[in-house]
């Protein structure tokens, strides 16, 4: 059969194309943007990727279209696809009816930490030397993809609220159905699709429902929103996780930047992480991927074992290299809540040295201003912020440079952002790049000028 996928290269449905090339289909699919990594990594699976969004795109006529949530009624190939009536679906019912039927679903859901942690649980069952299927929003570096059709009962996927389709406008994860559910955390997000944090806990409320008596929710300790979403009705065992407290699962820090810490399971100590990864932020994520994994029938030493050995994951807090005493970071940071926690972490890791921080505020949420408020005290543990002003946003960054807590500057263009950062460089510098897009490829233009320098 051949499938086209509109939107190909959005994390979640360059996923499901890797999923069905497993399964033997023909796979095409178009774009408005292609960049590296899911660019890279499609063309590598011999998937065929068009930019833009043209109706000639699908000639000859695909089998089934399946519709990206970022199309919309207006859009060239969605009106063409309507006109001709070529069958289509959404990427998470397609999901459903042709993979996870059957199997035994971890859902990894909540507003931070989603692709990382089933990045975690996904290599911990792999590590023990089972075979899960996965789908992650982003490439895991533990593996060459970032979904896999596996060969064993379980089945692993980061369960996004965004919604489905222009048509659907239900969370991608109602469809999922899961046995295993984490609810990592919940903050207002999605601004563009939810109209306040109520409308998002009705969404996740939703899933929770579907969980079956036999299953599992996985939640933190201390989340008002989660706690008030659960309280509408939950029918199946919870477990809790924190960093302290009497939790299900807890932690005692050896290292305060989280890079080695004790895990405990009901008040006793079960061993020792010792890992590359840092943030509270992530020794919470690894608590979830534990307590999930062991739900599924690993054992916790074992879970402890295999995330010593976890490489993290492309784009969150991943290091680029270090060129001329300059070390350079990727990082998706999509909220205020994350960039405060990556910051932190590393603030942790690398004592006084300077950190600076170029962030694109460049979500959708982040693009209407819904957290303007909240952005300048989230870099806090920055010594220096360069704010970029993504085109078409709907407010200037202007307000939060002047609100700033750390000397901030205003940027305009990737060349000059580049340029600042170059003439200003000191050795042991630490420059974090903050987007959730491709960012005009700052990444590598900044380390070849680096080379220059």
């Amino acid at each position: 059969m051949h499938l086209h996928i509109l939107g190909i290269c959005g994390t979640f449905m360059g996923s499901l194309a890797i999923l069905a090339k497993q399964l033997g289909h023909q796979v095409s699919g178009s774009d408005a943007n292609v960049y590296p990594p899911m660019s890279t990594q499609l063309e590598a699976q011999g998937i065929t990727l068009m930019e833009g969004f043209s109706p000639l795109h699908l000639d000859p006529e695909p089998d089934l279209v399946i519709v990206g949530n970022a199309m919309s009624r207006g859009n060239d190939a969605v009106e063409h696809v309507l006109a001709r009536g070529i069958p289509y679906t959404s990427g998470p019912q397609w999901l459903r009816d042709h993979v996870l039927e059957g199997r035994w679903v971890i859902a990894l859901a909540g507003t931070h930490g989603k692709t990382t942690t089933t990045s975690m649980v996904t290599w911990i069952l792999e590590d023990v030397g089972l075979e899960p299927g996965y789908l992650v929003g982003g490439v895991p570096k533990n593996f060459e993809v970032s979904a896999r059709l596996g060969a064993d009962p379980f089945f692993v996927v980061e369960a996004d609220e965004y919604d489905s389709a222009f048509f659907d406008k239900r969370s991608k994860f109602v469809h999922y159905l899961p046995r295993t559910l984490v609810l990592n955390n919940m903050e207002f997000d999605h601004a563009d699709i939810f109209d306040d944090l109520a409308a998002i806990q009705r969404q996740f409320h939703h899933v929770i429902r579907t969980v079956p008596n036999n299953g599992l929710i996985i939640a933190p300790a201390a989340d008002a929103a989660l706690e008030e979403t659960l309280a509408m009705g939950c029918w199946t065992p919870t477990q809790r996780f924190g960093v302290s407290g009497n939790n299900d699962w807890s932690v005692a820090l050896i290292n305060d930047d989280g890079s080695e810490f004790d895990v405990l399971w009901q008040g006793e100590r079960c061993g020792v992480v010792r890992w590359n990864q840092t943030g509270m932020h992530n020794v919470n994520n690894a608590l979830a991927a534990i307590a999930a994994s062991h739900h599924a029938g690993v054992r916790v030493r074992d879970c402890i074992d295999a995330l010593c050995r976890f490489e993290g994951v492309k784009r969150r807090m991943e290091c680029l290299g270090t060129v001329n005493g300059v070390t350079v970071y990727d990082d998706f940071a999509h909220h205020p809540t994350a960039i405060e926690t990556t910051l932190d972490g590393l603030r942790k890791q690398v004592g006084d040295k300077r950190i600076i921080a170029i962030i694109e505020p460049r979500s959708n949420t982040m693009r209407m201003g819904v957290h303007q408020d909240r952005l300048a005290q989230s870099v806090r543990d920055a010594t220096e912020v360069i704010w970029y002003q993504p085109e078409g946003a709907d407010w200037k960054l202007s307000s939060v440079v002047e609100g700033a807590v750390v000397p901030s500057s205003l940027e305009h263009s990737i060349d000059g952002t580049i340029q600042r950062i170059v003439e200003g460089r000191r050795d042991n510098d630490h420059v974090v790049i903050m987007s959730n897009g491709g960012f005009g490829g700052i990444h590598r233009k900044l380390l070849a000028a680096l080379v220059v320098k």
